[in-house]
């Protein structure tokens, strides 16, 4: 069920009015979360209902470890290996239904391949298997959960209840933002109140998400498919594509997550903050830390400090540590060696950076400092993007040699004008939701005209609003991940 489907506005419409009705009752937070928690699983469920069976395994899998492994490190019969048992047990189910439902085919294909190199002969099940929505974003967090427990900085929860709606609440379950426990489990616990300022808060974020997603990400995706679809691009119409692609991806998921964070408001939640400006940037670490922020906390505390983190031996050490966990980083995002060799440029250009001095808390001496530096980090982020989109390395190869050979001159002009109309659709499209942004910015003195700006976007969207019973949008890019 997508945010900007008829579908989701009946289904919020019932819901909301329904939840803000039990706060009322004898025990609304138990009411208000069991309702949640139901309707969770229906939009969860909505068009594949055996979803719900993985989601529910995963629930009862880590309430029951976590329960088990507080029980192991407690009182005089305290039992340290089973502790950590538990805690195997908890990520073998976790990341083996992950990896069985993600990785089987890509493993078994590169099995095969690698098999048939050294002249073994050798036939692995290739099963069809549809990836359920939102797994990898779940799994990472319910899995986040048990490791604080086993860490000792989580109480286990007793109430099933609470726990099953903080691994399933719907306005984050299927695109994130990967919540902590320490975060939105205590808030599912506590009373909620609807006021007039968490409305006033809310009412801003869907308007900017639905700008975001629908008249920014899915008017540019066309001609990123277009381009992407192409045999032999030139250079120039393939740094286009990629320039295009990374600003789709950025409106596109930043659009779900502003979304996500306004029906949460409205519910009485406060999800956490998934992006803050991160093609402003002016170093690969900066960037990484304005970029899907919950994810690449997530990989920090759980893969990168764990391995060794910057205090990791000598800088060639810290090189395989940033490699390793932004390998597996690329390897969440997909079951193909695209993603991966996007996660592994990625972990050598954050090392090249941090040898020049370039970390994410470095200032530049001059203002022509931070406009070069911003410069190259943008123009790295938006060549490995292209790995991203890529169906393949081999296609990516081929139109990178086909980009430098020589050409017709007619062709390549008319590819060099495609892709400057390409880019100056996109600016006009990011123009109003960047001036959203810069207002947000300027301090007290532009509120008026924040105010005002906020209106008209208003008057704007709610006509978007009638166009979503003619036409869904895309699904969301990070559905598939």
């Amino acid at each position: 069920m997508l945010f900007t489907s008829p579908e989701f506005l009946v289904f919020f419409a019932i819901v909301a009015p329904l939840y803000w009705a039990l706060g009322r009752s004898a025990r609304p937070v138990a009411a208000q979360n069991a309702l949640l928690l139901v309707a969770s699983l229906v939009f969860y469920g909505w068009v594949h209902p055996w979803f719900v069976t993985l989601l529910v395994a995963s629930t009862v899998l880590d309430y029951s470890c976590a329960r088990g492994i507080e029980a192991c490190a407690r009182g005089p019969t305290a039992r340290p290996r089973g502790k950590h048992l538990l805690l195997a047990l908890s990520l073998t189910g976790n990341l083996g239904l992950l990896g069985f439902y993600k990785y089987w085919g890509f493993f078994a294909e590169n099995v095969q391949f690698a098999a048939a190199r050294l002249g073994i002969e050798l036939s692995l099940p290739l099963l069809d298997l549809m990836l359920p929505v939102g797994i990898s974003f779940y799994t990472f967090q319910t899995m986040s959960y048990t490791i604080d427990v086993w860490r000792g900085q989580m109480v286990a929860r007793r109430n099933l209840l609470d726990f099953a709606l903080f691994v399933s609440f719907f306005p984050q379950l299927v695109a994130g933002p990967i919540e902590r426990a320490s975060h939105l489990l205590t808030q599912i616990e506590q009373p909620r109140t609807l006021g007039w300022e968490r409305f006033r808060a809310a009412w801003p974020l869907l308007l900017v998400g639905f700008w975001k997603k629908l008249l920014f990400a899915d008017s540019i995706a066309p001609i990123v498919d277009r381009i992407f679809a192409l045999d032999e691009p030139s250079l120039p119409l393939l740094a286009a594509g990629s320039v295009l692609f990374s600003l789709q991806i950025f409106a596109d998921f930043s659009g779900y997550s502003d979304m996500a964070r306004g029906i949460a408001k409205l519910l009485g939640f406060e999800l956490m903050v998934n992006f803050d400006a991160p093609f402003l940037a002016r170093t690969l670490p900066e960037f990484w830390r304005r970029w899907h922020i919950s994810l690449s906390g997530w990989i920090r505390d759980y893969v990168f400090i764990p391995f060794g983190g910057s205090r990791a031996g000598g800088r060639w050490r810290l090189l395989l540590v940033l490699l390793a966990t932004m390998g597996l980083s690329g390897l969440w995002h997909g079951a193909a060696w695209t993603f991966v060799a996007w996660g592994l440029g990625h972990g050598l250009a954050v090392w090249l950076s941090r040898q020049c001095g370039l970390d994410s808390k470095w200032r530049p001496p001059t203002r022509w400092h931070g406009l070069a530096s911003w410069a190259v980090t943008f123009a790295t982020v938006t060549l490995l993007f292209s790995f991203f989109r890529a169906d393949s390395l081999s296609w990516l190869g081929h139109a990178v040699r086909a980009g430098c050979a020589p050409g017709d001159a007619t062709l390549r002009r008319l590819e060099l004008e495609l892709a400057g109309k390409s880019l100056l659709e996109a600016a006009a499209f990011a123009s109003p939701w960047t001036l959203h942004f810069l207002l947000e910015r300027a301090g007290p003195r532009a509120a008026r005209f924040l105010a005002l700006w906020r209106w008209l976007f208003a008057g704007i969207l709610l006509g978007l609003l009638v166009q979503l019973t003619k036409d869904d949008g895309r699904a969301f890019i990070y559905f598939q991940f």
